[in-house]
């Protein structure tokens, strides 16, 4: 009982970071398994998966219903993710519990850095010539974020919608849901080659995490329509700079 209530917490966090943002779930979620619910970084990386896949498939629908969600180009990206998370999602059991620490707090700083940047402006439709380019680089983020995806048990959405409006030319709404399609494919992927982890899983506490993650998402969705995208994201921002610096502490220590 003692570890409901933060489970309930932390769940709703990451549901509105999801649905608000379209990522950001998993670099909330393995903090808080680690942190407030006593995971280890390993068991929390699949614990994040199974919550990011959850939620992330709600938020998507959520967003698809809206027309947000643009499903060619987040075929793509999720297409050249799936093997690369699929391969690390297996290795990431090999590696050091402080190398997995490390690591995170890392990606968690360098997504902080990303949302505290001004926000690019969308490009319009790419020329006919520039469309196998963009392609190309598309597919190559794709790719990092199925890697990350299955080491780290992040989704990727927080990298994949900057890369939505940047490389593709998206604009924001539109980048939030198809980002979404990312993060579902590629936590179903990595999840894939955690199967036995899975099921070790304390479901006592990750059930009802993503129980409330789930109905965050949907609040999650509102609060994008109402709250400008730069507020969000600077909130944010500040959040995981401060879990960042806390697991970067804990990894050299």
């Amino acid at each position: 009982m003692s570890a409901l209530i933060p489970a309930l917490a932390a769940g709703a966090v990451v549901g509105l970071a999801l649905g608000a943002l379209g990522g950001g779930g998993g670099v909330l979620a393995v903090p808080a398994l680690v942190y407030l619910l006593g995971f280890t970084p390993a068991a929390a990386t699949t614990a994040a998966l199974l919550v990011v896949t959850a939620t992330s498939l709600t938020a998507l629908y959520a967003h698809a219903r809206a027309g947000d969600v643009r499903w060619r180009a987040g075929a793509l990206l999720a297409a050249a993710g799936l093997p690369p998370a699929a391969a690390a999602g297996a290795a990431a059991s090999r590696l050091p519990q402080p190398a997995l620490t490390a690591a995170f707090a890392v990606v968690a700083a360098s997504a902080a850095v990303a949302m505290l940047r001004p926000a690019p402006a969308a490009t319009g439709p790419a020329a006919p010539q520039a469309r196998p380019a963009r392609a190309v680089r598309a597919a190559g983020a794709g790719a990092g974020l199925g890697a990350l995806t299955g080491l780290l048990g992040v989704g990727g959405g927080f990298l994949a919608v900057p890369a939505l409006v940047t490389v593709m030319g998206f604009e924001m709404r539109a980048a939030v849901g198809t980002g979404l399609v990312v993060v579902s494919a590629n936590s179903l992927a990595s999840l894939a080659t955690r199967g036995t982890a899975a099921a070790g899983v304390d479901w006592a506490v990750v059930a009802p995490f993503a129980g409330a993650a789930i109905l965050g998402a949907w609040d999650g969705r509102r609060l994008a329509a109402k709250v400008t995208g730069t507020l969000l994201q600077r909130a944010f921002a500040v959040v995981l700079l401060a879990v960042a610096a806390l697991m970067l502490v804990d990894a050299l220590t």
